[in-house]
């Protein structure tokens, strides 16, 4: 390439709004906006200056430099076993929940009768959705993660009173968020009750008093406490004569086998639970949100609290969700249920496909269900293991592939990854190869 200097050089640099006025660079502007494509172009207009490159190559450097998307976050394929993976943002969204989002990214019907015109109630359809999958709840309200469900819920019911807790659910929820700190900062005071292993219902007794707001049941999350315990369940707490507020926090609606010992939601009504309180982005394979199911009057308090307004869930939100219950297994199901001999079938193809420099080997890999459900169970399954420094080389691809590093190797798991994909996993190891 020729390098032009001086004055010559600043005469030869394309003009700004030429660049800009170029079809392919305003495509660019329409997806990503004006500053960042004009920065570009300005880094572009920079090296023709510098004699990098010459002033017809400005149009595509500008458009090599430019950002794939619009946002910073990038797709991930989860190749950890991990099913419900909180820090690649739990679950992964149906094609039928993405779409929903998508329509209702633009002016839609979220909180008005279109027949009359006139207002009507926030996201109708959602709460529809939610009552026909829980009939046991007889009112359902949606706010914007588990922990607001759970804050609102104590807030309406026991602000200023006392919360009545078993230590033994005195969990941290994640990220150093503990449940003392949530529930005190609602305005209502702890209450503990039994020992760290056992809680009977006479503890319980003892504690409810004309100052108890609601007794609070808290599913552990992320561990178990094995061995010499006990604790209350719901119908044994309802029978005390003041609100059970139960946290199942995984967001399980109804009682499945793969999953016996995980409460559920219409379990927990049926037992007297006056409110259930979970999350929408874990067990249930929808979008971040917090549900709130339970009697009408307890609900319709929570839900006329002044603080529902504030932790209340948008209209992309409420898409997704009413999509999720109405729509096709989500994917967090698919790779919960998804069959050992197949996944199997799939590693052995994969591997099949790499240099015999990586020593694949197709192994046994147990799975887990993450985000806090079913802690303890194995989900049984296969992985590709590879070197472990693959791990690493992975995560680095433009379409990155997280797996998981297990006794000195690179375990490929292919549970939660679509089998349409498998292709881009194979073409990623491929292209680690040392």
């Amino acid at each position: 390439m020729s390098h032009t200097h001086g004055e010559d050089a600043r005469r030869l640099v394309p003009r700004t709004d030429a660049v800009l006025a170029d079809p392919a660079v305003a495509q660019a502007v329409s997806r990503l906006g004006r500053e960042v494509v004009k920065a570009a172009v300005g880094t572009a207009q920079q090296r023709v200056r510098d004699g990098q490159i010459g002033p017809d190559d400005v149009v595509d450097a500008t458009l090599a430099a430019l950002p794939p998307r619009a946002t910073s976050m990038t797709p991930v394929l989860n190749a950890t076993g991990v099913v419900i993976h909180t820090n690649l943002g739990r679950s992964p969204l149906s094609a039928a929940a993405t779409e929903a989002m998508v329509t209702a990214a633009g002016t839609v019907d979220v909180e008005l009768d279109l027949g009359t015109g006139k207002r009507s109630r926030r996201g109708r359809g959602t709460l529809a959705a939610l009552l026909a999958a829980v009939p046991e709840a007889e009112a359902a309200l949606v706010v914007n993660n588990g922990a607001a469900a759970l804050v609102l819920a104590t807030t309406a019911l026991a602000a200023g009173r006392e919360v009545v807790v078993s230590r033994g659910e005195m969990v941290e929820i994640g990220d150093g968020f503990r449940l003392p700190d949530l529930v005190a900062s609602t305005g209502a005071r702890m209450r503990e009750v039994g020992t760290t292993n056992r809680t009977t219902l006479q503890d319980y007794t003892a504690a409810v008093g004309p100052d108890t707001g609601c007794i609070l049941k808290v599913h552990p999350s992320n561990f178990r406490v094995a061995g010499f315990t006990s604790s209350v369940g719901v119908a044994d707490l309802a029978s005390l004569g003041v609100p059970v507020v139960h946290d199942i926090g995984s967001g399980l609606l109804a009682s499945h086998h793969l999953l016996p010992d995980e409460p559920d939601a219409a379990r927990s009504l049926r037992g007297g639970a006056a409110v259930v309180t979970c999350s929408g982005d874990k067990l249930l394979g929808g979008p971040q949100a917090g549900l709130v199911l339970g009697r009408a009057d307890s609900v319709e308090l929570i839900r006329r609290h002044p603080l529902a307004r504030a932790v209340r869930a948008d209209k992309t939100t409420l898409a997704a969700l009413e999509a999720t219950l109405r729509g096709p297994v989500p994917p967090v199901w698919l790779a919960l249920e998804a069959d050992p001999a197949r996944l199997r079938a799939r590693c052995e193809a994969l591997a099949a496909t790499l240099p015999p420099g990586l020593d694949a080997e197709v192994v046994p890999a147990e799975g887990v269900v993450g985000g806090g459900g079913a802690p303890g169970l194995a989900l049984p399954g296969w992985a590709v293991a590879l070197p472990e420094d693959c791990a690493a080389s992975l995560r680095g691809r433009p379409r990155p592939v997280l797996a998981r590093v297990e006794r000195g190797r690179c375990l490929v798991d292919l549970r939660c990854i679509p089998p349409d994909a498998d292709a881009l996993v194979a073409e990623a190891i491929r292209a680690s190869a040392p």
